[in-house]
């Protein structure tokens, strides 16, 4: 499974993002996505993940409220909303596959994105 992320860049605080992770591959059903997030010195964190229906959708704390994951199963493709975006949600952002329920642990997850860069100015 092959996991390519896109749509990063530098924006000022405010503004906002739509990253997607688009799987090709070997693909299979009943996988939940996740999207995470490493900032310089700090441990890769959860940001956000979804099951394969949809109906299990989870986000850390400090993005609630302002992102939205979602996914077309059609084509193999998680996004991620980021709206109001701060200093602090400066990081690289990683798509992640695993197969079953969503985990917020990096290491629960079988496949991995190269990331895209997020940063965000004040």
């Amino acid at each position: 499974v092959q996991l390519q992320a896109s749509g990063g860049g530098l924006v000022q605080a405010g503004a906002s993002l739509r990253l997607s992770c688009a799987a090709s591959g070997r693909t299979f059903s009943n996988y939940a996505m996740g999207w995470f997030r490493q900032a310089p010195g700090k441990e890769r964190e959860f940001v956000a993940g979804i099951n394969w229906s949809g109906s299990r959708i989870y986000y850390t704390d400090s993005v609630k409220g302002r992102s939205t994951i979602s996914r077309d199963n059609a084509k193999n493709t998680v996004y991620l909303q980021m709206d109001s975006l701060k200093p602090e949600d400066t990081a690289v952002y990683y798509c992640a596959v695993r197969q079953g329920a969503v985990y917020s642990g990096p290491g629960q997850y079988d496949y991995w994105g190269q990331g895209t860069q997020v940063t965000v100015s004040s």
